[in-house]
């Protein structure tokens, strides 16, 4: 079972409800994409700038969405598949364009629409929270009298901190998948090898075993990348993929991001083409070594800059530090960057079941990046999803 479940459900309903009453709010609305999938479990499939959504949540439990009508058989789809958390009925659709028959509302009438279903909801004269405050959310709460809205983006985060059983399975799942794609990437690395090529070929790979492993599950490759020699001395490369060719005795630093049902994981490696230098153990067994700090870090009591922390000692002490360009990670959840997002600068303590990524990165200009990502889970002996081997003898490469 890869899903979420009515247990999901009825924990994520209690947590907005106990947010509401400590805010004072009658009425939660969601706008942003992944926002709206916490709520009703729904993979939204337009961007909101472009079309505008909205999710209303009530303080008795209520849930209800204004969407475009782009998104009226997707939403069939998920209900008949039983993932929908929205009761239809509670669906309300504007068109995409007007038409002769005037049967929806049209873009122009969106705040009246939101308006309206706020209204049949009895928030008029209540106190709104949201995620972010848009122009058509604005303008909807100008046609009530006395109800008011607040951006309450930052706790509203909160929410998402701490995975539960379920979606832990979905990314333990995912993460024994990245392991798997990394294994193909060390087969099939070779000097000569054009590396978008080579990425392609190992996405189709992984899409093929993801069937296999999850048949009739929202399945997405987000990225399978190769960054060799000179250009994996920027974390995200120097923008030249385009032909660009392994070459004996290059440093790769390799991404594998895929997500199942919402849920992302992170599994990045360095590889040497050929026995690495000593430049390049010492930098690599560095970065190993801060990664595995930033993982022994991620324990309750801890605070999030912890992680950090720890890890960006160890590449100091090595006298590494003119190397280093980011943090050391970010949470991992809806979002491949979730929430929080600012783990260096971040001082509240971790709590048991949030979900990190720990790579700290050291990125040599000539000569190339280093870097080792994990995603572990927060627990007093913190769970490390990804596997696949870190020692240096695993990632030199026989050419």
């Amino acid at each position: 079972m890869f899903k979420l479940t009515h247990k999901t459900k009825l924990q994520r309903m209690g947590a907005m409800q106990q947010l509401m009453a400590a805010q004072g709010a009658d009425a939660i609305v969601f706008t942003a994409s992944d926002f709206i999938q916490y709520a009703t479990n729904f993979a939204v499939d337009v961007l909101p700038w472009e079309r505008p959504i909205f999710c209303i949540v009530t303080a008795d439990g209520g849930l209800h969405a204004v969407f475009n009508e782009l998104s009226t058989n997707h939403l069939r789809f998920s209900a008949a598949k039983g993932t929908l958390w929205l009761d239809e009925k509670n669906i309300h659709f504007y068109c995409e364009h007007p038409r002769v028959t005037q049967r929806l509302p049209n873009p122009a009438e969106l705040p009246q629409l939101v308006a309206s279903v706020l209204r049949q909801l009895g928030l008029v004269g209540k106190h709104l929270i949201a995620d972010g405050v848009t122009g058509p959310l604005q303008q909807a709460i100008a046609l009530l009298p006395a109800t008011r809205v607040t951006s309450a983006t930052a706790v509203l985060r909160s929410l998402r901190w701490v995975k539960n059983e379920e979606e832990l399975h979905i990314m333990r799942s995912l993460a024994s998948l990245t392991d798997w794609t990394q294994q193909q990437f060390k087969r099939l690395y070779q000097p000569g090898l054009k590396t978008q090529v080579l990425d392609f070929q190992v996405a189709a790979l992984m899409a093929e075993e993801a069937a296999l492993r999850f048949p009739g599950e929202s399945f997405e490759v987000m990225r399978c990348w190769t960054l060799s020699g000179p250009a994996s001395a920027s974390p995200h490369g120097d923008g030249a993929n385009c032909g660009a060719v392994i070459n004996k005795g290059d440093t790769i630093v390799n991404f594998v991001l895929p997500r199942l049902n919402g849920y992302f994981v992170e599994n990045e490696r360095t590889w040497f083409v050929g026995q690495p230098n000593d430049m390049q153990k010492r930098c690599y067994e560095t970065a190993l070594a801060a990664t595995e700090a930033g993982v022994a870090a991620a324990r309750p009591g801890n605070r999030v800059c912890d992680i950090d922390a720890a890890a960006l000692s160890v590449i100091e002490k090595a006298g590494l530090g003119e190397y280093v360009f980011h943090r050391t990670g970010h949470a991992v959840g809806l979002m491949l960057h979730e929430y929080p997002e600012d783990m260096a600068f971040n001082y509240r303590p971790l709590q048991a079941n949030e979900v990190y990524s720990s790579e700290p990165g050291l990125y040599v200009y000539g000569r190339g990046g280093f870097r080792i990502a994990d995603t572990v889970v927060v627990g007093d002996t913190p769970e490390v999803l990804v596997n696949t081997p870190k020692t240096l003898e695993f990632a030199t490469l026989d050419v």
